[in-house]
């Protein structure tokens, strides 16, 4: 198929080149902006008309005074604590901790049982949620488990340990509200203001979005052809982009930092190889990302893989 170009508002923000067949259709060529950033899509999301009446249909509860009374509550009580009830709910409903420890622990106990790494270290839980994996031509690996990227706790509150020759940010997202390109897009703008400040002095070589709903029903994953059990579960290989190299981001002649998708680093090929995707394979499934400056401002260019030609790419206006 040939490369097709797709228009936001008359702005070319990304291109697709599948192989066989189109990612995805877009109605009138305008679509969400940065969806493009991975490959995959929600299509088990409940339609945006289906929320509003679930919404509705909440809202009325406060004015239905037999129903309330029935359980206890007046209107005001309802109306007083429904914003907290409904932040308990999002979290009893969201991944815990646990879930998100659990499938990262089954993953590297795979990883070690095949050799693919020596050894990992759990996090001091409490304290951080940072795996140290050791592997032999490497030295440590850092992982940092986050949960979705379009927050700043998991996208800008955290530290890349001394002892780490490679850190990766590695979320674990299990949210439908955006389309996986889109919590990564953001999730990428926040790492993009935290690699131009001075304030931090650390860097992560890579981001990771992976957890248990890739490769479901929820989250339908066009490398489910390559997925391996993992606990009596299918799993589909990990969306991997490395970030740019910090060098040079206070010198002002310093105008691009990984544009071309030119760095290499090492994780990848490991991370990898336990779906038996080989070294040769190992470019066609890791993506970049990188920043570019100019006179109109620094734009982001996200760039995903997922086998031979096929791959998608979102890049930003700059600002």
């Amino acid at each position: 198929m040939a490369l097709l170009s797709n228009y936001c508002f008359g702005v070319l923000v990304a291109s697709y080149n599948d192989g066989e067949r189109p990612i995805t259709s877009f109605t009138g060529g305008i679509f969400v902006a940065g969806e493009t950033a991975l490959p995959c899509r929600h299509p088990g999301a409940p339609p945006d008309d289906i929320i509003n009446l679930v919404a509705a249909v909440v809202k009325g509860m406060a004015r239905n005074t037999p129903f309330l009374q029935q359980h206890g509550l007046t209107s005001e009580d309802f109306e007083l604590a429904l914003p907290a009830a409904i932040q308990r709910i999002r979290g009893s409903a969201a991944a815990s901790n646990a879930d998100r420890r659990a499938f990262l622990i089954a993953l590297f106990s795979q990883m070690s049982a095949e050799g693919a790494i020596e050894s990992f270290d759990l996090p001091d839980y409490g304290n951080d949620t940072i795996y140290r994996l050791r592997i032999a031509g490497i030295g440590s690996v850092a992982i940092i488990q986050k949960g979705c990227p379009d927050g700043a706790h998991s996208s800008v509150n955290w530290s890349a340990p001394a002892w780490a020759d490679e850190t990766y940010l590695w979320w674990l997202c299990d949210s439908l509200q955006y389309e996986p390109g889109e919590h990564v897009a953001k999730g990428v703008n926040r790492l993009r203001n935290r690699f131009f400040s001075n304030k931090y002095t650390d860097a992560v070589d890579g981001i990771i979005f992976h957890n248990a709903t890739c490769g479901t029903s929820l989250r339908p994953c066009p490398k489910a052809p390559r997925a391996i059990d993992i606990g009596g579960k299918m799993v589909p290989p990990p969306c991997i982009n490395i970030m740019p190299d910090r060098a040079g981001f206070q010198d002002p002649s310093h105008t691009n930092w990984n544009w071309d998708g030119e760095r290499v680093c090492r994780f990848p090929e490991v991370l990898l190889s336990t779906f038996g995707i080989g070294a040769d394979e190992v470019p066609l499934f890791t993506g970049q990302v990188g920043f570019l400056k100019s006179a109109r401002g620094t734009r982001t260019r996200i760039s995903s893989r997922y086998g031979p030609g096929r791959s998608t790419n979102f890049r930003s206006d700059p600002r």
